[in-house]
């Protein structure tokens, strides 16, 4: 029974982890990434993103570490996943009202979990 008693446990701890996630959308940025609003001309490289107003926290985001999972389209033109998570750095603030998006990826990152052709997609984080 403690056997028992103990894998549900596990279970409901990986099921809370898991639900734990927020959603959102992203949309990406090319290059250059410098200057960002949260560190000047240091260069913080590639796996990067731009938080939008739902996370800024007026500069609290800044080095903020999200892992970052595409989860759908937000149009008709098919699956854009491609089933990786990526691991990107806030080093920027993407305001309103041109931003499009809960995060802007770099190029490079949007392009670690779906295809560009998309443009914007449904997101975990």
């Amino acid at each position: 029974m403690e056997k028992f008693c103990g894998l549900v446990a596990i279970i409901l701890l990986c099921n809370l982890s898991l639900s734990s996630a927020a959603t959102g959308t992203a949309t990406y940025y090319t290059p250059p990434y410098t200057p960002s609003s949260c560190y000047g001309y240091e260069d913080k490289g590639t796996m990067i993103a731009a938080a939008s107003d739902e996370i800024w926290d007026n500069r609290a985001a800044c080095g903020r570490q999200y892992t970052v999972t595409c989860t759908g389209a937000t149009n008709q033109g098919g699956y854009p996943c491609n089933g990786n998570s990526v691991v990107v750095t806030i080093v920027d603030y993407c305001p309103p009202p041109g931003c499009q998006a809960t995060m802007d990826l770099s190029q490079e990152a949007f392009a670690a979990i779906a295809n560009t052709d998309a443009g914007k997609i449904l997101i975990s984080y």
